[in-house]
């Protein structure tokens, strides 16, 4: 039996949602698996101050955390085995070595790249028997991935990353071109008569579906009221995450439109078989899940960093739409709702880079990798 062991990092919960859908379609074809939190293992605090530090910098110090990504991404050389990131986690990596030991794995698959950091260190110092596998959770590398040129295999969102992960220092047989890893469930596709009909609304209305991330991002509130004084006939749903007050306060609007609010919901997948397009935070698994439904974007409140490169990774290829000071949200959905024609050249363009079976492909993948024990 194929043992694999996923190391994922809090920082959102995108990452330890994609090693979950990982983990559990592996089990399903006959795999052992094991996922951990990386950091919360090797130090509770440590864990936290991640999961907390990631957030406090893409809410409240947004300048600073883009200045420094840029910095990033315009290093002259690639300094990774000096960096200041690899000498972190050089410290860790005798626990992480030590719980690796004793599990055994023959596949380590990393969903986020401070783990592979950790990972790679290992295989530069030939401690490690297992195959590795990094997954990238944006539509562009995050200038860390280059601090990790060890690893087997790095698997990407789509074919036209491919330049760009050879110009970080990875070879063409390293690159696998997979996808996002996403729940199965968002390969699967229902009318939209009938996820409409599913979740009580009208089959016939247009449908914008409203997603602020897993934290509730945003403020719905004031989109929805802008929304709402449009002449045109369609319905809202609204997804607030763990945003409880912006539930509430949406709870207690009243508009002339039907407004479908949700806090947390487990059925995102049949919320976009209802719609005819998504407004919301362009984070890489939101946007997979999107693209699987070929859902066209209309993007707001990108996090600096890797969201402002995927948003303008979608702009390029024409599948989504971005609110900016000058195009306001009331713009875009005016412009696409009076122009349906609109809506086909952008499912036209996301039907070119989907991956809609990226889960099944990459744990496939990752099962032939047995023949190699």
């Amino acid at each position: 039996m194929l043992k694999v062991l996923i190391l994922s990092v809090t920082t959102g919960q995108g990452h330890n949602t994609t090693a979950a859908a990982i983990s559990t379609y592996l089990e399903a074809l006959g795999a052992e698996c094991r996922v951990l939190d990386t950091y919360g293992y090797l130090s509770r605090l440590l864990g936290k101050t991640v999961a907390q530090g990631y957030l406090f910098s893409v809410e409240n110090a947004k300048t600073i955390y883009s200045t420094i990504y840029k910095k990033l991404e315009h290093r002259r050389k690639n300094k990774s085995k000096l960096s200041a990131t690899r000498l972190w986690n050089l410290m860790l990596k005798k626990k992480l070595k030590g719980y690796i030991d004793i599990y055994d794995p023959d596949v380590i698959v990393m969903t986020h790249v401070f783990a592979a950091t950790i990972v790679d260190i290992m295989i530069q110092h030939n401690t490690l028997r297992a195959k590795t596998v990094g997954i990238v959770t944006d539509f562009s590398l995050h200038p860390y991935w280059e601090e990790v040129p060890s690893l087997d295999y790095l698997v990407v969102a789509n074919e036209y990353m491919l330049q760009m992960a050879k110009k970080k220092g990875f070879s063409e047989k390293q690159i696998l071109p997979l996808g996002i890893p996403i729940h199965p469930k968002f390969s699967k596709r229902m009318s939209k008569q009938a996820a409409r009909r599913a979740i009580g609304l009208d089959e016939s209305k247009s449908t914008i579906l409203m997603m602020g991330g897993s934290m509730g991002y945003g403020d719905p509130k004031e989109n929805i009221i802008s929304l709402d004084k449009l002449p045109l006939d369609f319905q809202i749903i609204n997804v607030c995450g763990a945003n409880v007050k912006a539930k509430e306060d949406i709870d207690n609007l009243t508009t002339e439109k039907t407004v479908l609010n949700y806090g947390y919901t487990s059925n995102i997948d049949v919320l976009m078989d209802a719609a005819d397009c998504i407004i919301g935070k362009p984070g890489g698994l939101t946007t997979s899940e999107s693209l699987a439904k070929e859902l066209p974007m209309i993007i707001v409140n990108p996090i600096p960093g890797q969201e402002e490169r995927n948003v303008q990774f979608l702009l390029n290829i024409g599948a989504a739409m971005a609110v900016t000071d000058l195009v306001s949200i009331e713009d875009i959905v005016t412009d696409l709702f009076s122009n349906p024609e609109k809506i086909e050249v952008m499912r036209n363009a996301i039907k070119l880079i989907s991956k809609p079976n990226s889960t099944k492909d990459i744990c496939e993948f990752v099962m032939g990798l047995e023949e190699q024990k």
